[in-house]
């Protein structure tokens, strides 16, 4: 089985200023430099023949290069854990550009996408409670900002869990422009 998911890697200097915000708290499982992305789509587990057809689908897919930047830091709270993020802008040409991702894993077999689109970058993720950490995070960094930066690729990234958390391989990259 093979976990994927479709996602923008933001270039050095974007990944640069994000790291830059990170903290030595404790609170926080923080994102490593090789985990910060912006996730177009969740495919999940595949076999390796429906994965070739996703990758397939995606090389035919056409789209516009993006300008993007990032903008401001927010929060994700579930029941008894969370994600801080750093918000990505114009949320338009990423809405669409996931909206034809999406078209084309259904076109390979995958079930449509359910949840709204909300570009950010996981930065931390924790267990607990921790409002009152994740509040003063979002407060010190409200102000984050980067210039714009071009996009002109995506990815089909493939994810391996172990106990020391996530690691993306790229599968393949696909142009934009």
């Amino acid at each position: 089985m093979h976990r994927l998911f479709v996602a923008i890697r933001p270039p050095e200097h974007v990944r640069d200023l994000l790291i830059d915000v990170m903290d030595d708290s404790p609170d926080f499982r923080w994102q490593s430099d090789d985990q910060l992305h912006l996730t177009l789509k969740f495919i999940g587990e595949v076999e390796r023949p429906v994965a070739n057809d996703i990758a397939d689908a995606l090389a035919k897919l056409r789209a516009a290069s993006i300008e993007l930047r990032i903008a401001g830091v927010g929060r994700f709270d579930q029941s008894n854990s969370g994600a801080l993020w750093a918000g990505v802008l114009p949320k338009e040409p990423l809405a669409a550009l996931a909206a034809k991702i999406d078209r084309a894993c259904l076109a390979a077999g995958i079930g449509p996408e359910r949840r709204a689109f909300h570009p950010h970058i996981t930065l931390a993720r924790w267990k607990g409670r921790r409002s009152r950490e994740a509040t003063a995070f979002v407060d010190r960094n409200a102000g984050l900002r980067s210039a714009p930066f071009a996009i002109d690729t995506f990815t089909l990234f493939e994810s391996r869990l172990s106990r020391h958390g996530a690691h993306y391989e790229e599968a393949a990259s696909y142009p934009l422009g």
